[in-house]
């Protein structure tokens, strides 16, 4: 018996196409505004959420939230005498209080109402369509 030797070519393999990445959507996935509020003052910031919330109520949106998002704390330190007394500092804090609102498949009247309205001055708004 003779053994034959197959006799394997490299040959060069098809490289594959580099990776695109591409948005996470799936096809069933159903669209909704993202909705981020900051604030100064915590009051203020509720005060504005639960108006953006019946807003969004009064057109039957599916709302999820408020979610807390963390306090944000911004420290400084100054001293308190110009020249001498090196030791004498006094510490002051900025807090940025944060929260989410995620409105489930709004409708075109939603966002039109959600644009027209007024909110506190001191309260900034994100909106983000996924």
């Amino acid at each position: 018996m003779a053994t034959e030797k197959s006799t394997i070519k490299n040959e060069a393999k098809p490289k594959a196409a580099p990776r695109v990445r591409k948005a996470k959507k799936a096809e069933g996935e159903i669209p909704h505004l993202r909705i981020r509020v900051r604030a100064y003052e915590h009051k203020i910031l509720d005060a504005s959420l639960k108006q953006i919330m019946d807003t969004a109520a009064r057109y039957d949106a599916e709302i999820h939230g408020p979610v807390p998002l963390p306090t944000e704390i911004k420290k400084y330190t100054v001293n308190r005498a110009s020249f001498i007394d090196k030791n004498s500092r006094e510490q002051f804090e900025m807090r940025v209080h944060k929260r989410l609102i995620d409105i489930i498949n709004p409708n075109p009247k939603v966002i039109e109402a959600l644009t027209n309205l007024s909110l506190p001055s001191g309260v900034n708004i994100d909106v983000k369509m996924m």
